[in-house]
């Protein structure tokens, strides 16, 4: 793996400060969107979700919720641009990708980094066990080269009938080859460059 010195230490190193750093900023928005859900949508504000990290280690993803009460119980695990479980202030959060930012805590936490493959479910991840065997050697994260090209993941998904199935044979195939081309090239400049590369998408 590329970059070993930088995996081993300086990347805990950098999730800690701009992790730090990004929470405290944008902790005046964390409260306006806790607020927005609450008025809107009622509780609960967030959303855990159980996710493989390094090494297969399950931890709760933390996201803004999205979606209607219990809708992690109504359907499948990916939802597609016209899943009617998605609230409308949802489909707002989801666009800005504002859902994300509560992810911070994890990252402080020392479950997730700021940059890094994104955690999946393990339903997935049994689908992929041996690439899996790889890309876990290392911590998920917040973003990366595959959350960049699928940002809009949910208008792709929604072109077809079985978004399970897709989402399978078609998106997430393709997601681990990205997830390989970042561990081969993980470095800090390589971090920066894909943050970088996240906000001008956004924005």
């Amino acid at each position: 793996m590329a970059g070993s010195f930088y995996v081993r230490y300086g990347k805990r190193i950098f999730d800690l400060i701009f992790g730090f750093l990004g929470f405290v900023l944008i902790s005046p928005l964390l409260l306006m969107i806790s607020l927005w859900i609450l008025i809107g949508e009622g509780r609960p504000i967030l959303f855990l979700h159980e996710r493989m990290g390094k090494n297969f280690q399950k931890f709760n993803l933390i996201k803004f919720r999205t979606m209607i009460k219990n809708a992690d119980r109504m359907g499948p695990q990916v939802t597609g641009g016209n899943d009617a479980r998605i609230s409308n202030l949802g489909q707002h959060l989801r666009r800005l990708k504002l859902d994300e930012l509560p992810q911070l805590i994890n990252v402080l936490k020392g479950e997730m980094s700021i940059v890094g493959p994104r955690p999946e479910v393990e339903q997935y991840v049994d689908q992929f066990k041996p690439e899996y065997q790889k890309v876990l050697k290392i911590k998920p994260g917040i973003t990366d080269f595959a959350a960049i090209e699928f940002r809009k993941e949910q208008e792709i998904l929604k072109e077809y009938e079985d978004i399970n199935t897709a989402y399978i044979t078609k998106i997430l195939p393709r997601k681990l080859e990205l997830y390989q081309i970042y561990m081969r090239e993980i470095s800090l400049l390589t971090d920066l460059k894909i943050i970088f590369r996240t906000l001008r998408s956004i924005l």
